[in-house]
């Protein structure tokens, strides 16, 4: 790995190490993300300030819920993970009619991926994914517009919330910060929650990508039960425990 530069992108990956591992020391994130151990320790007491760790003895471990939320042009972690859910989820596309693509890094992986063979209406909430599906000719593009989220490129609020009242889709692939047994999708911005929540009663067949970094995690505000997903798709890294949890509750689940 070149070195990261970035503080967004180093705090997501120290945050997700925590996620994942429970612990991290100053020199091994120093090493990995080629940065010397002054600049971890820097974002380890701007992620402390944050209330996202704390800070111990040559390192730091996770407090409480991890709600920090980097923009999604720097979410650069388990890019192979993404990649393989979003071949994935192409298996689910209907030969014609419309879809859904919600907002996120695993949903924009999707779109990139995205097959220029069959002409489909495709929605989205998402500046960036709506862009980089204009050069499949057969696609028509549609945007649910609103105001326009700097962090993630999502439109939101009323104008958004208004078309999704008046739209069926044939399926939707959605995106989630955090999935839990107990709480189930949550994500920390309540106006994307909002339009999350709308996008379930817009569609036929609702489809959530996310990787395993996400499961057993809970962010600030719900959207879905699980019980609101008809499959999940995630990487084969997912947690034996959750795995289990998820089918214990019902949840289709496939494994990319």
């Amino acid at each position: 790995m070149h070195s990261v530069q970035y503080p967004e992108q180093r705090r997501e990956l120290i945050l997700t190490k925590l996620r994942t591992e429970g612990r991290a020391t100053a020199s091994s994130i120093a090493a990995e993300l080629h940065v010397t151990t002054e600049t971890v320790r820097k974002d380890f007491l701007a992620l402390e300030q944050m209330g996202l760790l704390r800070r111990v003895h040559g390192g730091a471990v996770p407090v409480g819920q991890l709600s920090y939320e980097p923009p999604v042009a720097s979410r650069v972690g388990f890019s192979e993970e993404k990649t393989r859910i979003a071949k994935a989820a192409l298996a689910h596309l209907p030969a014609g009619g419309s879809v859904l693509i919600d907002a996120g890094s695993t949903t924009g992986r999707l779109a990139d991926i995205f097959p220029s063979d069959r002409a489909l209406t495709v929605y989205t909430n998402t500046l960036s994914i709506a862009l980089s599906l204009l050069d499949r000719p057969l696609l028509t593009v549609m945007t649910l517009g609103g105001r326009v989220r700097p962090l993630t490129v999502a439109e939101v609020d009323d104008w958004a919330a208004r078309s999704l009242s008046e739209i069926n889709v044939d399926v939707a692939f959605l995106g989630a910060n955090a999935v839990s047994i107990e709480r189930g999708l949550t994500t920390p911005d309540p106006a994307e929650a909002a339009i999350k929540r709308l996008m379930l009663s817009s569609a036929r067949r609702r489809i959530l990508l996310a990787d395993h970094s996400k499961f057993g995690q809970v962010s600030t505000c719900k959207h879905a039960d699980l019980s609101d997903i008809d499959l999940v798709i995630t990487d084969s890294g997912i947690d034996q425990h959750e795995l289990s949890a998820l089918r214990g509750v019902g949840v289709e689940v496939e494994q990319a």
